[in-house]
């Protein structure tokens, strides 16, 4: 079918939108590209005629490619977890995370993308439907051929992982993240001073393997030791973000809402007494993470 000059233009309108949803589906600038493209192929050759909104058409071309997608990384996850966790340390390590995708992580959050990452593929499309995009229940039931009811229960399951339920509301909690978010940005500004006021003088820093690339564990002692080597960290600091890990304020690692790294903080009122850096892949996918 040859599609009338005004066919290029309508898709173009809504290729932006399009992106910005395929991204927050799959966390990934590539793969939005590519289920962009896919959308983009259906619609060159659907008789447009027969569709009678084009934007919500396309929205259910995108989502139901975004959720083939999606099902498809679940089921090799696994396996590839372990490569994708050492690659990116290096990329991060090495400030070679591709500039767009770094841009847009920051434009969404990395905390949100990491959680959005742990969700089942048809929770997180709910949820990114919903939620960030305001679809209504009923279309969406139709983009992903489920009850309304359904899909309902599944943003709403989503919301529950998201938020969570475990976090601690009282002022040394709030000290706490306060602390953490201190920590993050003494790091990212290489600011040793703050460093040393939020470490205890003997703080301990803990880290695995995979974390550090050594043989072994590694074990630091002392402020001044802790505080240079997290400055000798600040490239990761870039795609570090803020979250709460198992209910507790922490920071995740994620070069593209992927997590790689977890840092936990051990308190004496406000003071850092311990860190522990875990990279072990069997071991961030026993940590319940939340939005902070």
């Amino acid at each position: 079918m040859t599609q009338d000059s005004s066919a290029p233009a309508g898709f173009e309108a809504e290729r932006p939108r399009l992106r910005a949803l395929a991204y927050r589906m799959l966390g990934s600038a590539t793969e939005a590209d590519d289920a962009v493209q896919e959308a983009w192929l259906r619609y060159d050759r659907a008789d447009l005629a027969q569709v009678r909104n084009l934007p919500a058409w396309l929205t259910t071309v995108v989502t139901r490619v975004c959720l083939n997608l999606l099902r498809a990384r679940r089921t090799r996850r696994e396996e590839s977890l372990e490569s994708f966790t050492t690659d990116w340390l290096g990329a991060a390590d090495h400030d070679r995370v591709p500039q767009e995708e770094a841009e847009l992580a920051d434009s969404i959050g990395l905390a949100l993308l990491v959680v959005l990452d742990r969700l089942s593929p048809a929770e997180r499309v709910a949820f990114v439907l919903h939620d960030m995009f305001d679809v209504a229940f009923g279309d969406i039931a139709h983009m992903m051929e489920r009850d309304p009811a359904a899909v309902r229960q599944l943003a709403s399951r989503a919301r529950a992982k998201i938020r969570g339920g475990t976090g601690t509301k009282t002022a040394d909690a709030a000290r706490r993240r306060q602390a953490v978010e201190a920590y993050l940005t003494a790091t990212r500004t290489g600011d040793f001073e703050a460093l040393l006021r939020l470490l205890d003088p003997q703080v301990e820093l803990r880290a695995d393997p995979e974390a550090t690339g050594a043989a072994g564990p590694l074990t630091l002692q002392g402020a001044l030791v802790v505080a240079k080597s997290a400055l000798a960290s600040a490239p990761r600091a870039r795609f570090t973000a803020p979250a709460l890990v198992d209910g507790r304020p922490a920071l995740v690692m994620a070069p593209l809402g992927r997590l790689c790294v977890v840092i936990r903080f051990t308190f004496a009122d406000s003071t850092i007494t311990a860190i522990d850096v875990t990279a072990a892949p069997s071991r961030l996918r026993a940590f319940e993470i939340t939005l902070d």
